[in-house]
């Protein structure tokens, strides 16, 4: 395969979906991984890429997955996501092993999986879509505040592991981006996943596939270490500018 080849995870909407068309119209040849194959299907015929089912939470799915791609350049570890906003006190811990073992365990089975075919790429590179939840504990997101910080912490415990070799570590954490994410985190809730985007301008998928396109076209010397990426009218995690209706 003469293109260079990059894997997607959580690609079968929101940020991974807008990733994988980015990537692919820049010429890359894109791996696009998720649970729900029917839409990974519709999106590889879409861009000319490769659809291959991948459940991140199972070592037997990525296993079949991993060994299904023959090489690789770019590895985006985007599957993740939050549920619920509950406080310590009352935690649901099955809410906060979900949560751990789709955002970090997740990208370390990828990630682990992967780094020999991104060594022997010779210029490989990481990106792990953190989030502003990565940087600023706020109230109503302690187990994604927990789950994000590890992101933030396995990145750069990564780049320091790789330092010498010709892989590039990269953690990009947007702000609030409307997609499904806040239809996950309230169970269906529409009209609450509604409200967090209400009378603001939000960020698109689109905006933060851009930078990951972005980043994985800069030379091969240049990391970017960390990026935040927020909307205008977002200043920090619970501080948003909202328009009189």
């Amino acid at each position: 395969m003469s293109k260079r080849v990059a894997v997607v995870t959580g690609a079968s909407s929101g940020i991974g979906a807008a990733t994988a068309r980015a990537l692919a119209a820049d010429g890359w040849h894109v791996v696009v991984g998720a649970r729900r194959l029917e839409r990974l299907q519709a999106l590889a015929e879409e861009i000319g890429g490769t659809a291959l089912a991948l459940d991140v939470t199972d070592q037997a799915s990525v296993d079949a997955f991993c060994a299904s791609v023959e090489s690789c350049d770019l590895l985006v570890n985007n599957a993740g996501g939050a549920v619920g906003t509950t406080s310590l006190a009352d935690a649901d811990l099955d809410e906060w092993q979900w949560m751990y073992d789709v955002n970090v365990l997740g990208t370390v089975r990828l990630t682990k999986a992967l780094l020999p075919a991104l060594r022997s790429s010779g210029d490989g590179l990481v990106v792990n879509i953190g989030s502003i939840a990565a940087r600023e504990p706020y109230r109503g997101g302690a187990g994604y505040n927990a789950a994000k910080h590890s992101i933030a912490a396995l990145t750069r415990v990564l780049r320091l592991e790789l330092l010498g070799e010709p892989i590039r570590v990269t953690e990009i954490d947007p702000g609030l981006v409307e997609t499904e994410f806040s239809i996950v985190r309230f169970r269906g809730d529409k009209d609450k996943a509604d409200k967090v985007y209400e009378r603001m301008t939000p960020l698109t998928a689109e905006d933060i596939a851009e930078t990951i396109r972005w980043t994985a076209s800069l030379p091969a010397h240049v990391n970017i270490d960390s990026m935040l990426v927020m909307p205008r009218d977002q200043g920090a995690a619970h501080d948003v500018f909202r328009r009189e209706e």
